[in-house]
């Protein structure tokens, strides 16, 4: 092998990085204790959830080091809760929808999904959502729960918390078997809801409150839901969507077998399946759908939270079946779930190098000049946000039309398994003479390179499948050796981070995973955690019907739902595995995950099908850990500058603007993060139009509306600016508007604690002609 030699940047780089690391090692060592620092969560027997310590205190200090949790091991006491009249004689089920903001911190935070540092929050362009949808038999006697999240992904103790409160309020009717729990994978929310230190570190730290923000609005979806059930019926269609999507790691797709690629017209999943709720009455209630496709459409670039292409889907459905509500507002819900979107973008343009021009689809997503770095996906638009919309669009529009048709109902039985798994130790029967096991988990150089949506660091490629004597001298000083065993389980895989055997000051990875299967008639939601690759969803999904139909139960029809439970990175095939592209460097179990998850699940399958869930086991339970890293950026104290107060107008509006046109006007701000804590304001802005008639002020947009813009600008010592943009839209009508500023400061006066207030500003006026 040639001796390497990096230039002056890389070594500038690499010292930084060296430093950096050490320095964190050091302060994790001598700050946590592991201890006596995980909880299990007891139960005993298969319905009843598990006893999860409380929340951390929202209110705990986000400047210390260590952020602590509660210590108790007892479940909290069963609050009684009224359950609403169910009526036995019709045929369908009791549906209930519900929508929450689950949003989170907009400022200071990492925004998860793309790993780059400085990557932060600095405003909003669209909420975020939890949105609930709950289905019981016409005697309320079994019921299952799926909810869809504008979040990049479930975290085990997201899910934990969110069962414990939910066992507080209504006992054992909601529990760990018959929710599901998935996130959309929007790259553009908020970070810092986990628990293993290889996600917390990604995250800069972990953030009680946008924790505690996210698991509120989760909860209070179901809770929605919970109390607007009503008898109703559920209609299912499916299509093809054409236009939205292309495979990113195309040379792996091709590693699978020629005669099983020959089946499929297609590199990527491009059915989508829609259910259609409404009442007896033909009301309607809801959309629930799922589709394979990646929501980066917005850029590793971008500083905005937002919920990407899936999320301006729903915006666009829910807008239109909530005439006259503001977004995020009116009865209807439409989600938009994720399914087996491992390897599928939605920059349908394709990688090519950005100082050339040329292509790089090539197995190393490499340019000649500049590397991987140089190599990137573009979507369809001007720009990521004209991209989003325009995905958004098509997913839309085909939902719509799928929805209008949808004419087979769903009925029968509601049906639900699930395990805990300790997916470090699985033996997989490949065949009936030959075994195969996981491996403790461990991410490969690959991972380190990025996605052609995406880029890593430094000069690692994807494709890689020779280790690099000076990246692994660099871990072995600093994290210590990856053993012999965890070598040889992952080849062809050269391991780059060993996360299964670090466990300080927590583990990296999780060992106990979830799986679960929830059913409603014929159709069955598989819950994974992780994300499947294209075909690795085709090969599961199959397996899962065959399993169906070999135990009596024919034409079911199989959903992928992903990043469900607990996020494990990603679930390639074996064939994929070898040739060691992002999707496989970070399929964290080896070579052998997916027929892991095509076992279990089968086992799940049958379960059901033979009605002998109950004789299920349980599984071993997950860890809630009660000492994480607190957040990196520290709380500074908002100030004014000298003679201005907060929300005071520096740059105003001009007198006249004309559709197509952008308002902007700049206020003193303070720390979005704060809204976060103090919940006074429901929003940071609205846009409002004089109504002659009644002499008042009608709010018609806010920042869940896709046509403004928040920007704030972090200044020194606490100072900040936030600015606030309206895109004026062809359907604003002409009149007098204004723009309204709502924020919370954080307050310290002498030897008194830090409070939260709130405050709000408003422009001048402002004429659109």
């Amino acid at each position: 092998m040639a001796k390497r030699t990096f230039s002056t940047l890389e070594t500038f780089l690499i010292f930084i990085l060296v430093l950096m690391t050490a320095v964190t090692v050091a302060l994790l060592s001598l700050l946590f204790i592991t201890s006596g620092t995980t909880e299990n969560h007891k139960d005993s027997s298969f319905p009843s959830t598990q006893s999860s310590p409380a929340t951390q205190s929202s209110t705990a200090s986000q400047g210390s080091t260590i952020t602590s949790g509660s210590t108790t091991t007892q479940a909290p006491p069963v609050i009684s809760t009224p359950e609403p009249p169910l009526f036995q004689n019709f045929s369908g089920y009791h549906i209930g929808v519900g929508r929450a903001d689950c949003t989170g911190q907009v400022a200071d935070i990492n925004l998860m999904g793309y790993g780059k540092t400085g990557q932060n929050a600095r405003g909003i362009l669209t909420r975020l959502y939890s949105r609930a949808f709950i289905m019981a038999e016409p005697d309320g006697s079994n019921r299952v729960v799926f909810v869809s999240i504008d979040i990049g992904m479930v975290s085990q103790r997201l899910r934990l918390e969110v069962l414990n409160r939910l066992q507080s309020k209504y006992g054992s009717l909601y529990r760990r078997d018959n929710i599901i729990l998935s996130g959309t994978h929007t790259h553009s929310g908020p970070a810092g809801f986990f628990q293993y230190t290889m996600f917390v570190i990604a995250s800069e730290g972990f953030s009680n409150r946008t924790f505690e923000y996210m698991v509120t609005g989760i909860v209070k979806s179901i809770e929605t839901a919970h109390k607007n059930m009503k008898p109703g019926k559920i209609f299912i269609n499916k299509g093809i969507v054409e236009g939205a999507q292309i495979n990113r790691s195309p040379s792996s797709y091709l590693q699978n077998p020629e005669s099983e690629r020959a089946r499929y017209s297609s590199n990527t999943d491009k059915e989508m399946v829609v259910l259609k709720m409404e009442d007896l009455n033909g009301a309607e209630l809801g959309l629930l759908s799922w589709f394979a496709i990646h929501p980066v459409s917005m850029n590793n670039s971008n500083h905005l939270v937002n919920s990407d292409n899936m999320g301006y889907a729903s915006y666009l459905f829910e807008q239109e079946k909530n005439k006259g509500y503001l977004p995020g507002q009116g009865p209807y819900v439409a989600a938009f779930a994720s399914s087996n979107l491992g390897d599928v973008s939605p920059n349908i343009l394709g990688p090519h190098c950005v100082n050339t021009g040329e292509s790089c689809d090539n197995a190393n997503s490499s340019c000649p000049i500049g590397g991987s770095s140089m190599c990137i996906a573009m979507g369809p638009g001007e720009d990521m946000l004209n991209s989003t919309q325009i995905i958004g669009r098509i997913i839309y529009q085909r939902a719509k039309e799928l929805y209008a048709s949808a004419s087979q109902e769903v009925t029968g039985p509601l049906a639900a398994a699930h395990q805990w798994v300790n997916m470090t130790d699985v033996t997989v029967q490949l065949n009936s003479t030959h075994t195969a096991k996981t491996c403790k988990p461990a991410l490969g150089y690959s991972f380190a390179a990025g996605t052609i949506d995406g880029f890593g660091n430094f000069n690692f490629t994807q494709g890689t499948t020779v280790g690099d004597p000076f990246w692994d001298s660099l871990r072995d000083q600093i994290l210590g050796k990856p053993s012999a065993e965890i070598k040889e389980c992952h080849k062809p895989k050269p391991i780059l981070l060993h996360t299964g055997e670090l466990t300080k000051p927590h583990p990296w990875h999780p060992d106990i995973v979830d799986v679960q299967i929830i059913t409603i008639g014929s159709l069955a939601i598989t819950a994974i955690p992780g994300e499947l690759t294209t075909m690795s969803g085709r090969r599961l999904r199959e397996a899962v019907q065959t399993e169906f139909a070999t135990n009596g139960m024919q034409n079911m029809t199989i959903v992928i739902s992903g990043l469900c439970n607990v996020y494990t990175h990603y679930i390639t095939t074996f064939e994929e595995y070898q040739a060691q592209r992002y999707e496989a460097a970070s399929t964290i179990y080896g070579p052998h995950t997916l027929s892991a998850y095509i076992q279990l699940f089968r086992g799940l399958v049958k379960a059901i099908a033979t009605d002998t869930v109950a004789n299920l086991s349980r599984g071993p339970e997950p860890p809630f850990f009660k000492q994480l890293i607190a957040p990196l950026i520290p709380n500074v104290v908002d100030r004014a500058p000298t003679g201005k107060t907060f929300g005071d107008v520096l740059q105003p509006a001009k007198p006249t603007y004309r559709v197509g046109e952008v308002v902007e006007v700049t206020f003193v701000g303070a720390n979005p993060k704060n809204s976060a804590e103090n919940r006074t304001h429901q929003t940071f802005l609205t846009v409002e139009k004089y109504e002659a008639a009644s002499a008042t002020w009608q709010i018609v947009h806010n920042d869940a509306s896709w046509e403004t813009r928040f920007y704030w600008h972090k200044g020194l010592l606490g100072h900040s600016n936030a600015t606030i943009q309206w895109y004026i839209p062809d359907t604003a009508q002409p009149g007098i508007y204004r723009i309204r500023y709502f924020g919370h400061n954080q307050k310290k006066d002498f030897l008194k604690p830090v409070v939260i207030l709130p405050f709000e500003s408003t422009s001048s006026t402002f004429e659109v002609v």
